[in-house]
């Protein structure tokens, strides 16, 4: 699929700590990619049980597709097809706007704890973040890193301000900041400061803490829904 790049983001300024020159040679681009690959690579090997697992959960609890393709945000605003073992019932897109008036999350994500568009079995694998393995196929193409900004639907980003647009100048990640540091418990505009923290102050160091961090958070369930 040709990326696209999309003309709703304003200019923003690209800090000293998110040139290039500014960051440590370990830390450069080109290793960032070939550690992507890697990890990704031997993460997707190790949990193919588990996938044969949540898809044949899957189907047998519902109709409709194993997968869930929705198509996102990502690096200097090009929308990619972000990938998601399906945790809701089929089509259940079309029944958002009866649900709106319930969102339980700050700025314009929406986030409901019980909602009831999402299966039992899509509850169980949002808990254990198991319905983000299929993210590691984004990453493995290029689309995403294993650390960076959580890519967001199209719509929400027509209401960001300029300065959370800084999220965009790294790839978006499969974990970040933001999950190591409450996710779904923590408001809008934290969030984005938690991004925009990471956009100048990236590192190798940093994401490996990310990384490590993210076990714990994903096996402790917490801010998960």
């Amino acid at each position: 699929m040709e990326l696209r790049s999309i003309d709703l983001f304003e200019p923003v300024a690209v800090p000293a700590t998110a040139t290039r020159s500014g960051i440590p040679l370990a830390y450069d681009p080109t290793f960032k990619r070939l550690l992507d690959v890697l990890l990704a690579g031997i993460g997707l090997v190790l949990t193919l049980p588990i996938w044969l697992a949540v898809a044949i959960a899957i189907k047998l609890e519902s109709r409709g597709p194993v997968f869930f393709v929705q198509e996102r945000v990502g690096y200097r605003g090009r929308r990619f097809q972000f990938l998601k073992f399906r945790s809701m019932y089929e089509n259940a897109e079309a029944g958002l706007q009866h649900l709106l008036s319930a969102n339980e999350a700050s700025g314009p994500v929406f986030k409901i704890r019980n909602d009831p568009r999402i299966t039992r079995v899509g509850k169980l694998i949002r808990k254990t973040s198991l319905d983000e393995l299929p993210q590691l196929i984004n990453v493995l193409r290029g689309e995403m890193s294993l650390v960076g900004p959580r890519p967001p639907i199209a719509r929400e980003t027509e209401s960001y301000r300029p300065a959370d647009h800084e999220r965009f100048l790294v790839k978006p990640g499969l974990t970040c900041l933001w999950q190591v540091r409450g996710r779904s418990d923590v408001d809008f505009d934290t969030w984005m400061e938690y991004d925009r923290e990471y956009v100048r102050d990236r590192s190798l160091l940093l994401d490996l803490q990310i990384l490590l961090r993210t076990v714990v958070v994903v096996l402790s369930c917490r801010g998960a829904y």
